[in-house]
């Protein structure tokens, strides 16, 4: 067990952001395990330690991605974004990411804060206007801006960067920048064209950021943030756009902008500010404090593609524009990939959270679990199905819901369910009680460091803790023999039980609340019982007013007795099931059908010949034949060495078929045979002749059929 380290702030105010995403498609694995499930944990967290806090989201709708998915699918932006933040919003509801406000970058509130805070930088005079040359698209008669041109990065040479941005490596730049840019709408080379745009002059804030962020108190920021940031910072910074010749997002507040929008990433994290006020106004709050109070800690949780906006953009524009609070920390995560491939929208090679929800319903914690385990926290890790299962079959339902289940039918069956008074602790017991006390400083050690994985971890072990006590102590047997010191056995086993309920909130909340039922910590104000069934009432449960759990994180620490003798506790119920090998092969199986269906699609199609003319083509002697014998050739992979009744003869081929057919198959088929090539030796035997073949759709190899012939010894061609 670690030993927990003091926290690194002692603030009572937190404003949480989670990236806002993109309303261009659900949710996947990628976006869970980078940021919502961290940020969730964190926020679950620092609430049931009593903190104040605004734990804010929305839907980022003026992303170029957009854009394009509506070109694609023939609807507008509009359509797209709708669409999108409706099974967003649902999802998050679903899987219990516990979000204040889920706002998004299309509403009212956020137009007027985004457009004012453009306003109140440009009268400050802290935009530079530029006239500059900028890629163009003639064919489509519109400039580049963003994802609507790829090229290569000029950073890490990756041909697919995007002209924003590079995902391999990450780097922030200008279209401009890119080498041998192509347009993504229409694929043509990009021509330059003048046009007027204001820029945030980042280079006058590269003083302020090097004494912040290197110089200032920032080591203690993930190695990857710091390591990216210091490396922008040392190669310095030049002024940014913050405007886009575009039709779709926020106009431009100036009588001189028609035609432009404000840049999605100028407009994007303001997204946080506005969802703040929207929440605030709603729950009759002031939202300022949550931003300008210099006692309130700001956690921005990205994505590693994100850093430089969080960290040197974003800043810059809340310095400049002179009483906003800044970011205390930004716990950038790596990528996830999956099955050993990178995550790809595009490509459909992707766990989405609403397929998930439908195929494993009712199992929300075990893919936080899992991701929680395997999180990319210092680089990027791999999400496999196998060991998805494992986590939950191994260690969910082995560890954590086996202990939980044999001390309440334990509990049930001797003491009909009533927490028995212990006789004499002996020296286990008490180091056992001991070390459960010490848990919620260890958990919130490595919760506070942002160190999800290991705090996981470190709730596990609890669990395993609770295990071997009972392994060891056995009271099934010592019942026959020692009732006293069975009773003092389940009294101690039912505390770690309850200090589970309560520590496992941030992780497995649908599991929290379902034990904290089962071990009846929590009640009602106008009843004795609550039941939670829906997802979304259990999501924010702890924030739900008819709901109040009698205990708190620092309880397990400070109380001798977190269930006190005589209290009645519930029936068993199981927390985790097992997953069995066929549930987790059909996922397999879905990625390996989506795997063939991109290669198919990806298969480079071979340009046409040189032109031929029919003189040549009636050159071709093609023959319809019938295959008598067929043998492996020895030591090749791919040959079949053929006999061939072609009609004229009985010759040798030897034929490029073996990974598709087996000789038994092959043998008695008809075939087409071009009698008239040239022989030619391969692997010391004479080929006399060539068959015929073609491919399906799916990439499949067939013969040509030669029942489609109308002669016997020759292919009529019409």
């Amino acid at each position: 067990m670690n030993q927990p380290k003091k926290p690194a702030s002692s603030a009572s105010r937190y404003t949480i952001t989670a990236a806002l995403p993109y309303t261009n498609g659900p949710i996947h694995i990628g976006h869970l395990a980078g940021v919502y499930v961290p940020a969730d944990i964190y926020a679950r967290y620092l609430r049931l330690t009593g903190n104040d806090v605004a734990f804010i989201c929305g839907s980022d709708e003026h992303g170029v991605p957009i854009t394009i998915k509506a070109k694609k699918e023939g609807v507008s932006p509009q359509d797209i974004v709708d669409k999108y933040h409706a099974i967003i919003k649902k999802s998050f509801e679903d899987f219990g990411i516990s979000l204040d406000n889920y706002s998004r970058t299309s509403a009212k509130i956020h137009h007027e804060t985004a457009s004012g805070f453009f306003t109140t930088l440009y009268n400050k005079g802290e935009f530079i206007e530029e006239v500059t040359e900028q890629l163009y698209d003639e064919e489509a008669n519109q400039f580049l801006a963003d994802r609507f041109v790829i090229g290569t990065c000029p950073k890490c040479g990756n041909e697919e960067s995007y002209g924003d941005q590079c995902e391999k490596c990450g780097t922030s730049h200008n279209a401009t920048d890119l080498i041998n840019p192509k347009s993504a709408i229409t694929g043509n080379v990009p021509t330059l064209k003048q046009t007027k745009h204001w820029f945030l002059p980042l280079d006058k804030h590269e003083a302020f950021l090097r004494e912040w962020i290197l110089k200032g108190h920032k080591k203690d920021w993930k190695p990857n943030v710091y390591g990216q940031v210091k490396s922008w910072i040392d190669d310095g910074l030049r002024p940014r756009a913050v405007t886009r010749d575009l039709d779709w997002g926020i106009p431009v507040p100036l009588p001189d902008a028609e035609g432009k929008v404000l840049y999605v990433w100028f407009d994007a994290p303001i997204g946080y500010i506005s969802a703040t006020k929207e929440w605030a106004a709603r729950e009759g709050k002031d939202w300022e404090p949550y931003w300008k109070d210099k006692d309130t800690k700001l956690v921005h949780f990205i994505g590693k593609d994100n850093i430089v906006f969080h960290c040197i953009i974003f800043p810059a524009m809340l310095k400049a524009e002179g009483s906003y609070i800044l970011p205390d920390n930004v716990p950038a995560n790596e990528f996830l990939n999956l099955e050993g491939n990178k995550l790809s929208t595009s490509k459909n090679w992707a766990v989405w959270l609403p397929e998930y929800l439908e195929d494993f319903p009712n199992q929300q914690d075990v893919l936080r679990y899992a991701l929680t385990a395997n999180a990319p926290e210092t680089k990027d890790n791999d999400f496999t199905w196998k060991d998805f299962q494992a986590r939950n079959n191994n260690e969910l339902v082995a560890i954590f819901g086996n202990f939980i289940n044999r001390v309440v039918v334990l509990t049930n069956k001797y003491y009909n369910g009533l927490v028995p008074e212990p006789s004499e602790f002996s020296q286990i017991d008490e180091e056992t009680l001991a070390t459960v006390k010490a848990y919620p400083a260890v958990i919130a050690s490595s919760i506070e460091r942002y160190r999800f994985r290991e705090a996981g971890q470190e709730l596990m072990n609890l669990a395993r803790l609770g295990n071997k006590y009972l392994a060891d102590e056995e009271p099934w047997k010592v019942i026959k023999e020692n009732e006293a010191r069975t009773r003092t056995i389940m009294f101690v086993a039912l505390q770690i039980a309850s200090a589970l309920a309560t520590l496992s909130e941030p992780f497995l909340p649908f599991t929290s609340n379902k034990l904290k039922d089962i071990l009846r910590l929590c009640h009602n104000e106008e009843q004795s019982d609550v039941v939670i069934s829906s997802n979304k009432e259990i999501a924010t449960a702890q924030k739900n007013k008819s709901r109040k759990d009698t205990l708190s994180w620092n309880d397990i620490s400070l109380k001798d007795t977190l269930l006190p003798v005589g209290h009645q506790i519930g029936k068993a119920e199981l927390l985790f099931s097992k997953i069995e090998d066929e549930t987790v092969q059909a996922q397999i199986d879905k990625l390996l059908a989506t795997k063939k269906a991109n290669e198919a699609a990806n298969k480079a199609v071979e340009p046409q010949k040189e032109t031929i003319s029919f003189e040549d083509f009636t050159k071709l002697d093609l023959r319809v034949g019938t295959i008598l014998e067929a043998e492996k050739m020895p030591k090749a992979k791919k040959l079949l060495v053929l006999k061939v009744d072609t009609g004229i003869d009985v010759r040798t081929i030897v034929s490029g078929i073996a990974e598709s057919f087996t000789p038994e198959e092959v043998v008695g088929k008809k075939v087409t045979v071009l009698v008239n090539l040239a022989p030619r030796a391969l692997r010391g035997v004479e080929s006399q002749g060539m068959i015929l073949m073609t491919e399906t759709a799916d990439g499949k190899l067939v013969f040509v059929n030669p029942d489609d012939a109308k002669v016997n010894n020759g292919l009529h061609i019409s």
